[in-house]
């Protein structure tokens, strides 16, 4: 990062107004629905779809699932492969087959059945530690269930999200561990709107903030991003070094 770019970092006051932009113009521009209530072992399989990807993605391969099997005991007992052929349309669907499988053979083992409802009478910090047991699970999934299910005030964090709040300076570019990142986030997102701003935050990085290319003169926050900010100074650089015809 620039001296330049490391100037324009938001401070906590500038953060805010940079949130209460988000919220404003990119809920005008996507207007995601309602997040849909799901069972809790439904949310920590639906989040194994939905990392790294769009909501509108993760729901169409997870109604493939639940098309093209019987149910969660057939998908267990079927083979990776099988199960990749229902999301395939996902990233990376080799490996996310063979998570939800690994999920659902740990969640049978250890409870004999498919049924996690339980982790409603328990605090979120325990819930949340007998969902990190399963070996499939991420950071990522737990904080989902925690958030979709559990009523917790928690922000699911995959590649896209920090890539987007690393850009828009809501978080330190060198900040990589999620407990810390998280903890930052739920002192600016208020927990009623925590959902709200995952869903904004992936459907900007799927359309405009693109990891090689981003698409800064077309995006509604560009004036308050560093990195909008940066990338403008950049190509009004370039054009003005250009010589002028004659």
């Amino acid at each position: 990062m620039d001296v330049d770019q490391e100037a324009t970092m938001p401070t906590t006051t500038n953060k805010q107004r940079l949130l209460t932009l988000l919220f404003t113009a990119l809920k005008k521009r996507y207007q995601p629905p309602e997040p849909e209530p799901r069972p809790v072992l439904e949310q920590l399989l639906y989040a194994v779809c939905r990392e790294g990807t769009t909501r509108e993605r993760a729901d169409r391969a997870f109604l493939g699932l639940r098309q093209r099997f019987y149910d969660w005991n057939e998908i267990r007992v079927s083979s990776s492969r099988e199960i990749e052929s229902a999301i395939v349309d996902l990233p990376n669907s080799e490996v996310r087959a063979q998570r939800l499988l690994s999920l659902l053979q740990e969640v049978f083992e250890t409870t004999f059945s498919f049924d996690l409802e339980s982790l409603h009478k328990k605090g979120l910090k325990q819930a949340a530690k007998q969902l990190a047991r399963y070996q499939a699970a991420n950071d990522f999934s737990v904080s989902w269930v925690l958030q979709n299910s559990l009523d917790g005030h928690s922000v699911p964090l995959d590649e896209l999200t920090l890539r987007l709040l690393r850009r828009l300076g809501l978080i330190e570019t060198d900040q990589e561990e999620p407990e810390v990142i998280r903890a930052s986030l739920e002192h600016l997102v208020p927990k009623a709107r925590a959902p709200l701003f995952g869903e904004l935050l992936s459907a900007l990085a799927e359309e405009l903030c693109l990891e090689d290319e981003p698409n800064c003169s077309d995006c509604p926050l560009a004036a308050e991003c560093p990195t909008g900010l940066d990338n403008h100074r950049t190509v009004s650089a370039s054009r003005a070094g250009r010589p002028k015809p004659r």
